[in-house]
C-alpha cells in the first residue's frame, strides 16, 4: 500500500465529505487521517491522508474527480 495526502476542495454542504469518504472506500482506499483546514465562500478545504492499494493514485483521483464539485488540489506522497 502507498500513502498519500490529498488536499481537497469540496462544496461546504451536508454530505459532501461523506461522498468523498465513500469514493475513497470504493477505490479500495483507507482513510488514515483527516484535517478540516478551512471553510470559505461555500467551499471546504480538507487534508485527507489515504492508504491505497499499489503505488499509483490515478484511479482514486479519477473517482474523486467524478464527484460533482470536488477538486483535488494537491497530491503528496507520504513516506
Amino acid at each position: 500500500m502507498a500513502i498519500f495526502r490529498l488536499h481537497v476542495s469540496l462544496p461546504d454542504r451536508p454530505g459532501s465529505l461523506g461522498a468523498v469518504a465513500s469514493a475513497i472506500g470504493f477505490a479500495g482506499g483507507d482513510i488514515r487521517g483527516l484535517v478540516v483546514m478551512k471553510s470559505e465562500e461555500g467551499r471546504g478545504y480538507d487534508d485527507i491522508t489515504v492508504a491505497i492499494p499499489g503505488s499509483d493514485p490515478t484511479d482514486l483521483l479519477n473517482i474523486l474527480g467524478d464527484i460533482g464539485g470536488v477538486e483535488v488540489l494537491r497530491v503528496v506522497p507520504v513516506e
